[in-house]
């Protein structure tokens, strides 16, 4: 018999909200959902939306930008893709199309106020949730993260350590296009990343997981 999680997961693979209902323009493809949660996942990734690749093969962070997150985690393609012990959960669940310039567009506005509650009423278990780009951020962190990505990841430490679960850590988009922010913030790599390792590699030896 199909749990609650499952049924809600049946509803939110076959939602058509941004091209029946949009806020705006509808999407000007057919809609196809990236999304992965389990009830026992103690770690989130909250990532934008998918792009062209995540919309073509339906898996989430098959790209460069995955293989850079990865890195950071300090995770194995198999470790990283054990939904039950990781969630993937982008703010726009499709791939939202690119603008004039080639640059893909923000996540669907639909999409996190109609999904992202009841989601997470099934997802007790998780304790960290890592905030991969603005977007997240901005709806994790609310008014201290209007100053941008760079303001909020350099505040990394005092957000990590507040009390209260789960805990927040925001990233950088693993994206190529952040290259020369990875260049100019040295101390990402040489102390974000060997906490958000620590931590990752915590969480996935705890037991249970």
């Amino acid at each position: 018999m199909a749990s609650s999680l499952d049924r809600l997961l049946d509803e939110i693979r076959a939602c058509r909200i941004c091209v029946e209902a949009p806020n705006g323009a509808p999407l000007a493809h057919e809609p196809r959902p990236v999304l992965r949660v389990s009830r026992t996942a103690r770690l989130a990734v909250v990532g934008q939306a998918p792009g062209t690749r995540v919309h073509a093969s339906g898996i989430p962070f098959s790209d460069p930008s995955g293989e850079r997150l990865r890195d950071w985690m300090g995770v194995t393609p198999d470790e990283f893709y054990d939904v039950r012990r990781i969630a993937i959960i982008p703010m726009g669940f499709c791939y939202p199309g690119h603008d004039a310039a080639g640059a893909d567009l923000p996540p669907r506005r639909e999409c996190a106020p109609r999904w992202r509650p009841s989601l997470f009423q099934h997802l007790g278990q998780i304790e960290l949730m890592l905030l991969v780009g603005g977007y997240a951020q901005r709806w994790y962190l609310g008014a201290e993260a209007t100053h941008g990505v760079t303001a909020s990841v350099t505040r990394w430490r005092e957000i990590l350590e507040r009390s209260g679960r789960p805990r927040c850590l925001p990233l950088p988009h693993p994206s190529w296009r952040n290259n020369a922010w990875l260049k100019k913030h040295p101390w990402f790599e040489s102390e974000l990343v060997p906490r958000l390792r620590a931590e990752v590699g915590t969480l996935l030896r705890a037991p249970g997981s």
